[in-house]
């Protein structure tokens, strides 16, 4: 069995699952979200997203209209036509689930009208010695996309510093990232690590805490003060302005202290799968 064309389909299928079933992770934060709020203007939007939900799973249509730019995680065994094959799904994906072709050159603005293009799809590998290919993708909008930020802080601001980053970016962004968000937050490494540790932080569901426990306590630190910022979902009010806070680090220059922040709104997509040598495809939660 030729692996490219299996993974040709099996990127077809992650994007059809992504950009159409909210993880249950997400829905069930949203749900535990409209049952605590107390302005009725954001239990009603939390309704109205609630409903879209259920109806873009009924109907197989996308969650969004803005089904984003897909990022693609890849980690385990690598393989010849592997980057191949994500290319052709993307291709055949925005046709056939559809996708909006939303990857344009970013001067001329010209667009190919299949997603792929020089640098796109973003892909992100992590080779190791396991027997079998795990690939994740995290359909990503403008609206979020854009409200990204980085600061290059001195060690001497610390962890107060980090905080108020975070604070500041969330709340200048407002309604613009649809929350209730997700926020990711990347700490230490380079500039281009500490954005990369932002992005990928986002991969872990709600319901998983930080392995690391000084982590655990800072993501639900942040969580209880930016909830209580008064943005709210849509940024119309209440308590409700972000569903978790994941934060990822690396070691860092003792000269500096990076800090990015990457946030995904409430349509937080992805889906993963495995594929093993012999062509066999598994779901992966």
């Amino acid at each position: 069995m030729d692996l490219e064309d299996v993974v040709e389909g099996v990127v077809v299928s992650m994007l059809r699952e992504a950009v159409t079933t909210l993880p249950g992770d997400v829905e069930a934060a949203l749900r535990e979200a409209e049952r605590e709020e107390r302005s009725e203007i954001a239990r009603v939007q939390l309704r109205t997203i609630l409903s879209n939900v259920e109806e873009a799973r009924r109907l197989g249509v996308p969650l969004c209209q803005d089904t984003g730019v897909p990022v693609f995680f890849v980690s385990g065994r690598m393989f010849p036509g592997l980057e191949e094959g994500i290319r052709r799904g993307l291709a055949r994906a925005t046709a056939e689930v559809p996708l909006r072709p939303n990857a344009v050159h970013p001067l001329t603005r010209r667009n190919p009208g299949t997603n792929v293009g020089t640098g796109s799809p973003r892909i992100v590998y992590r080779p190791t010695g396991d027997g079998f290919t795990d690939i994740t993708v995290m359909p990503k909008g403008a609206g979020s996309e854009n409200m990204s930020a980085l600061a290059m802080l001195t060690p001497a601001q610390g962890l107060k510093g980090v905080k108020a980053f975070v604070l500041d970016t969330v709340v200048r962004a407002g309604g613009r990232p649809c929350p209730p968000t997700i926020v990711g937050v990347g700490i230490g490494g380079t500039a281009d690590q500490a954005a990369e540790l932002a992005k990928e932080a986002l991969l872990r569901p709600l319901d998983v805490p930080n392995a690391d426990p000084q982590l655990d306590a800072l993501e639900r630190e942040l969580k209880e003060a930016l909830n209580g910022m008064g943005v709210g979902p849509m940024g119309l009010g209440g308590r409700t302005t972000v569903l978790g806070v994941r934060c990822g680090m690396a070691f860092c220059h003792t000269a500096s202290l990076p800090v990015a922040v990457n946030m995904q709104c409430w349509a937080a997509r992805r889906a993963s799968m495995r594929i093993f040598p012999d062509g066999r495809v598994e779901g992966m939660p």
